[in-house]
């Protein structure tokens, strides 16, 4: 029988996770950084991990001017969120840490088969899976009971299209490692979930051709169901939410403004 008390019921709205702590990887555009002024609106401390070190530095001036300027509350580790070390050092740095929110991944790897080559797919899964797994190991051993992990992956594996196979594997593999790691970190009360998202209106969407301005954005995400695509701010506050609900784990979530039901 384990010995571990079960997670205190608690407020499972976003004040509850006022004092918190959360290191957010991919955390210096788009969702991510999103996720990092949310969380500080409702008093979290923020740890943004990224490999630009430019980026990073603008990313923690956006987060700290959204709330109270509070350096202390906005701390930055320039770095792969894959490599272990990397992530460790944001843990050491924060001295607790209660969640953790990996948003990486990109939009390469789209190719028929017959020219998407092993190089192809080797690609998808190094800017997506690595990361996932990387916080996992992390997560085991250094998040305490009542703590969250929360993963990202794509619409592509409900909606796919040719020549997305390299990328839907990679997104499969993150939603597959959800719940096998959700599994073993249950009995430490630790959760774990994944966060599909749909087209969101982020630097990588705009990075897209035809998306490069307002009014492409605008034209494309007016075939979707609900007649845009999402925020970055809608899109994370699905993080905020996983994090603070103490009973949900294992779980797959949809943010995608009605896409893969049209």
């Amino acid at each position: 029988m384990s010995t571990v008390a079960p997670i205190p019921v608690r407020t499972p709205l976003p004040s509850a996770l006022a004092g918190e702590t959360v290191v957010v990887v991919g955390g210096t555009s788009g969702i991510g950084l999103a996720a990092g002024v949310l969380l500080r609106s409702v008093g979290a401390r923020v740890v943004l991990v990224g490999r630009d070190p430019e980026r990073l530095k603008s990313a923690l001036d956006h987060v700290r001017a959204s709330s109270d300027g509070d350096d202390e509350a906005v701390l930055g580790v320039a770095g792969d969120g894959a490599d272990e070390k990397v992530l460790v050092s944001a843990f050491d740095q924060a001295g607790q840490v209660d969640h953790l929110f990996v948003t990486v991944g990109n939009a390469g790897g789209i190719a028929p088969l017959g020219e998407a080559d092993s190089d192809v797919l080797r690609a998808s899964f190094e800017s997506r899976v690595p990361a996932a797994y990387t916080a996992a190991r992390v997560a085991a051993t250094r998040l305490p009971a009542g703590g969250s992990l929360t993963l990202s992956s794509g619409t592509v594996l409900v909606r796919p299209f040719p020549g997305a196979s390299a990328g839907l594997a990679a997104a499969g593999a993150v939603e597959a490692l959800t719940k096998s790691i959700g599994v073993e970190l249950a009995p430490a009360r630790i959760r774990v979930n994944t966060i599909r998202f749909g087209r969101t209106d982020t630097p990588l969407l705009r990075s897209a051709p035809m998306m490069d301005t307002d009014e492409g954005v605008a034209a494309a995400g007016a075939t979707w169901p609900l007649g845009r695509f999402g925020t970055a701010e809608e899109a994370a506050a699905g993080a905020l939410f996983l994090m603070a609900n103490n009973y949900i784990t294992g779980q797959i979530i949809t943010i995608d403004g009605g896409e893969t039901m049209a």
